[in-house]
């Protein structure tokens, strides 16, 4: 696990600044992810420079130093191969010998052995720069899902590619100029998903993904793994249900024994829902030792799990840490959002998330966390709301859908929210003013796919126009779902678009900001692949979501420890936004280099936020809080 940055500079004319320093600035601007050591390559007769920060979680030795080179091949990697050790043994047998007990040697080697098809044996989370000498080219690769990053950057001639943004600040050069697709998207969603990035002239190297250019400054894309790929051709399995439940036991094991593979301690994160939960429990009856687990507790006790998590891990047997925090430990975390993550960032619990990072640092170096079980198993409540209302709604005329729409928009999603316990309708729901409105707007969807974009946006389209004119979908279909894989079909859209864009750039940053290594066990490609051949009756069956991991998770956990409405891993925002932010809102309508920059109308954003503060109508909080952080993001960078 590490920092990589890259620079290629071809244009003609002579560069008037120190190439080799500007890398090594690029490098260092990424220091915390990789702390243990720096290094840098420069190719001959060219100028492309490769940059590294070190994070030692396989083979401590030097040995494991990188750019790392074989023969004519350089690379700088970050992330882990962790089935490297089953492909070293395949390679030996095939002649080759080994200089380290590290993962990065054996990507050299595999691909000496392979080329890039040696992409396709690998099980793991990587990003990484891959030059030959000989050829001129330079490779770029990132992982199947999307776990690691990989920024790149192209402008008349100057090549740049970095783990993080910021990196591309430290070179002179670096045309800030905004993204007005990225922007919409970000408005829409609270992040911005690949290949879009907040900058004009810098992309995010989409998973699955290789990206060449060569020394002529001809760039090709292609990909070697698509989550779209796997949905179309994957079959639904005939075997029985407790067959099923056997065979994702089995991939669930295997997945989770090999993120164990360290040359350094291991954690894992347990907030005490299903699936960190069934990470634990899995892991822990594997192990010989106690398993260290942490958890993160609020004074809200709304938004409080740790209770959960404490009785799973007593349960569980493992050794487990909790830190209770204050509001103020929150507010301490705001300034640092910008810095921590580079980009626009709209999801609150990149706050809590630190702060977990940071205690786990304290006793381990590597931690595994559950991210994915919502996306491939069915856990969110837009997958059931569209799975059992959309074929209720489409059958009701436009017209008609756009009355009821308006009507219901006469109720305040806070009334209900108050009053939902009473409410026999809602009163399995959490959160009920987030989801009320989402609802509200997707009963004016064309079809099941804008219903299910339309839920998961903060705004609608007509709403966000006002505010904003210009408009990118975030996510197109080029084929129609599997009649008996609907959620399946919207567990692969999450996972190309809000899993990718949003929850694994949460997690990696604020681990990688604290020099701790966040590894995602449900993610991996094999699990993958099973979860979307699963029918829709495996997933969501009656009122019980995620039906066949629960299967699994029953097995080793007391059923009545799990059952309860889900939280998610959030701040009380609305208190805060109308509280002690309140005065940094009001600066922000005024603020007309914010305006300008992003293209806002000033007269809607002031009807937005004055609307908020009052509480004379409903303005989803969230959507102010990505305003809120994007105003911060501007003042930063």
């Amino acid at each position: 696990m590490c920092r990589i940055a890259g620079l290629w500079d071809l244009r003609s004319s002579n560069a008037q600044y120190d190439i080799s320093a500007t890398l090594n600035r690029m490098r260092d601007s990424l220091h915390y992810g990789g702390p243990d050591s720096a290094d840098s390559y420069r190719a001959p007769d060219t100028e492309l420079y490769l940059g590294h920060r070190r994070l030692s979680i396989i083979d401590l030795s030097e040995a494991g130093r990188q750019p790392m080179r074989l023969g004519n091949s350089i690379v700088i990697f970050n992330g882990e191969i962790y089935n490297y050790q089953e492909v070293a043994d395949e390679l030996t047998k095939l002649g080759h010998r080994f200089n380290s007990h590290s993962d990065t040697e054996v990507l050299l080697h595999a691909f000496e052995q392979w080329g890039k098809a040696a992409v396709h044996r690998f099980r793991g989370m990587f990003a990484f720069g891959f030059y030959n000498e000989k050829t001129q080219n330079l490779l770029l690769c990132r992982d199947r899902m999307g776990v690691k990053p990989l920024y790149w950057y192209w402008k008349e001639g100057l090549f740049m590619f970095a783990s993080e943004l910021k990196a591309f600040h430290e070179h002179p050069h670096f045309d800030n100029s905004i993204c007005p697709d990225a922007v919409s998207l970000y408005l829409q969603q609270g992040y911005i998903q690949s290949p879009h990035c907040i900058y004009e002239f810098a992309n995010k190297l989409e998973p699955g993904s290789f990206l060449e250019i060569n020394n002529k400054g001809e760039i090709h894309k292609s990909r070697y793994w698509d989550v779209q790929d796997v949905y179309q051709k994957a079959e639904i399995p005939q075997a029985s249900e407790t067959e099923l439940t056997d065979k994702l036991e089995d991939l669930l094991r295997e997945s989770f024994q090999l993120r164990m593979v360290a040359d350094v301690p291991v954690g894992m994160f347990l907030s005490g829902g299903v699936d960190s939960s069934t990470v634990v429990a899995l892991l822990q009856q594997q192990s010989g030792s106690k398993l260290k687990t942490f958890t993160i507790g609020f004074e809200h006790p709304e938004y409080n799990e740790a209770e959960h998590a404490k009785a799973i891990a007593k349960h569980l047997g493992t050794e487990h840490h909790e830190l209770y925090c204050k509001e103020s430990d929150f507010e301490n975390v705001l300034e640092l959002l910008p810095e921590i993550y580079d980009e626009p960032l709209g999801d609150s619990s990149g706050i809590p998330t630190y702060l977990v990072a940071q205690m786990a640092k304290k006793e381990v170096k590597v931690s595994l966390s559950a991210d994915g079980g919502d996306e491939l198993f069915g856990g969110y409540t837009k997958y059931e709301i569209t799975q059992n209302f959309y074929p209720k709604i489409k059958k009701i005329p436009g017209f008609m859908r756009s009355i009821a729409a308006f009507m219901a928009a006469g109720v305040d999603p806070l009334w209900l929210e108050r009053n939902a316990p009473k409410l026999p309708i809602i009163k399995q729901y959490k959160n009920i003013s987030n989801k009320f409105p989402k609802f509200i707007n997707a009963l004016k969807a064309k079809d099941l796919l804008d219903f299910f974009n339309r839920s998961s946006s903060h705004i609608s389209k007509e709403e966000l126009k006002k505010l904003y004119p210009q408009w990118i979908s975030r996510f197109d279909a080029s084929f129609s779902p599997d009649p008996k894989r609907i959620v399946s079909y919207l567990g692969m859209i999450d996972v190309l678009t809000y899993l990718e864009g949003d929850i694994m750039t949460k997690v990696d940053r604020a681990t990688m900001r604290t020099a701790l290594e966040g590894r995602e066990p449900l993610l991996d490609h094999k699990i993958v692949e099973f979860a979307l051949s699963l029918p829709d009756d495996l997933k969501i069956k009656g009122n019980s979501t995620k039906y066949l991991l629960r299967k699994v998770l029953y097995r080793h956990v007391p059923k009545e420890m799990i059952e309860r409405p889900k939280q998610g891993f959030s701040i009380p925002v609305q208190q805060w936004l109308l509280g002690s932010l309140r005065g940094e809102l009001g600066k922000m309508t005024l603020d007309k280099d914010f305006i300008s920059r992003f293209h806002l109308d000033e007269k809607e954003l002031k009807k937005i936020i004055e609307g908020f503060l009052s509480q004379k109508r409903f303005v989803n909080p969230h959507f102010v809080w990505f305003l809120y952080v994007l105003y911060k993001w501007g003042q930063r960078w």
